[in-house]
């Protein structure tokens, strides 16, 4: 309920049957029926907030910015509120995918959050120090969790190398939702929440390979990872970093990585011959030579860089079938 003039307003019960109708239809995807419907609701009751917040809530599903930003616009005004209103989340979303700074500077400030520099700074928002979260990658279609660092409320730069599948690559940034789905927790105890990719913000140039290493010691493969963050880039195990996981797992509050440890990981659906803890195991060994390796590189560095990872321990290292994947 708001308050209009002097009086408490209630919703009418066809605002209330609009407004249930179209959110059954979004859920089925039909957001053209349930656009017809919320637009109905809000000449209905063009006074409430919730109209509009409805409205913007669809069009940033739709991805369409530009009316969820004017939606949005219209929420806040109406709102009783000074600070914490959702809507003015979905502002700063949509003032984000627009790259419209000024709004989301001012969106993030009106929900209550501290933004360093100047409130009127036509650039940015830079030095949130919001830290690191896990991001969702196509949450709709093969979804994929990876490590990021937020730069903002709505941004994650991705510091993993995702799988081909998700279509991502390592140093993009995507936009992303404000409600997290799931946790994921370290062996310090420290928990992180996993956000939901909206769509990719700014591309990487930066291409993907798959590599077949052989690596004799987890200290070889460590090496790797290391040459290639010291060069700017980034390698990655996946024979031991990437887990199989049903959604209910995914969305649930869970251990970041189990590893080649001794036990088995329940949550684990890998299976052998797959990328994971379990698909690379073996009876009595624990330590599998052979990985399968993301390396994100120029192709002008990547083979330079797996033949000086060799060159520095020829006896205990060694490549093949290099392929660049996405």
């Amino acid at each position: 309920m708001r308050i209009f003039g002097k009086g408490r307003h209630r919703p009418s019960a066809s605002w209330r049957q609009a407004t249930d109708r179209a959110f059954t239809l979004i859920g089925d995807g039909r957001y053209e029926d349930a656009g017809a419907l919320l637009t109905r609701a809000a000449d209905l009751e063009p006074w409430l907030s919730e109209s509009w917040f409805n409205l913007a809530l669809l069009h940033k599903f739709r991805h369409d910015w530009e009316q969820a930003r004017t939606a949005g616009l219209r929420a806040v005004a109406l709102l009783d509120r000074e600070t914490g209103a959702p809507d003015w989340w979905n502002v700063g979303i949509a003032a984000t995918a627009l790259q419209d700074w000024p709004l989301a500077r001012r969106a993030w400030q009106a929900y209550g959050l501290h933004v360093p520099g100047s409130g009127t700074g036509s650039g940015e928002p830079v030095g949130m120090d919001l830290g690191s979260a896990a991001v969702r990658l196509s949450p709709e279609g093969e979804a994929e969790v990876v490590w990021g660092r937020r730069l903002d409320p709505a941004r994650i730069e991705v510091l993993s190398i995702p799988l081909p599948s998700s279509g991502r690559r390592w140093g993009e940034v995507v936009l992303h939702d404000g409600v997290p789905h799931g946790e994921r927790t370290t062996s310090t105890g420290h928990s992180y929440p996993v956000f939901d990719e909206i769509e990719l913000w700014a591309p990487s140039p930066v291409p993907t390979w798959v590599v077949l290493l052989e690596a004799a010691t987890e200290a070889d493969r460590d090496a790797l990872e290391q040459l290639a963050a010291d060069a700017g880039f980034a390698a990655e195990d996946w024979s031991s970093s990437v887990r199989l996981l049903c959604r209910m797992c995914s969305e649930s509050r869970m251990p970041s990585d189990e590893g080649d440890g001794e036990h088995l990981d329940p949550h684990d659906h890998s299976e052998p011959g797959h990328p994971g803890p379990l698909g690379h195991r073996t009876d009595g060994q624990l330590w599998v030579p052979e990985r399968e390796c993301g390396v994100a590189a120029p192709a002008s560095l990547v083979r330079g860089l797996l033949d000086g990872w060799v060159a520095d321990s020829p006896d205990s290292r060694g490549w093949r079938d290099l392929e660049e994947v996405c």
